[in-house]
């Protein structure tokens, strides 16, 4: 973590963005009294995202059909044939 003065920061303010981007947080000052902190947006694992839109898609579509007591999987099994 570092510390920045604000007019200090408003002059870095490009740079000061790319090292949060990276990880890095950042506190800013005013009169030595803490302001403000700049750091990352804590992004969620996209392939945990999408694991567990799948699970609940797969959840939500079990146990259904399709009219006439056809099963989704009925239905793949008999384009197999």
């Amino acid at each position: 973590m570092i510390t920045v003065g604000f007019f200090e920061g408003r002059n870095r303010w490009s740079e000061l963005v790319a090292r949060a981007a990276r990880g890095e947080e950042i506190v800013i000052t005013r009169r030595a009294e803490q302001v403000a902190r700049l750091m990352p947006l804590r992004v969620a694992d996209p392939l945990g995202q999408a694991r567990t839109l799948a699970a609940r898609i797969r959840k939500s579509r079990s146990g259904q059909t399709l009219g006439g007591g056809v099963s989704t999987r009925d239905m793949i099994e008999e384009r197999r044939r």
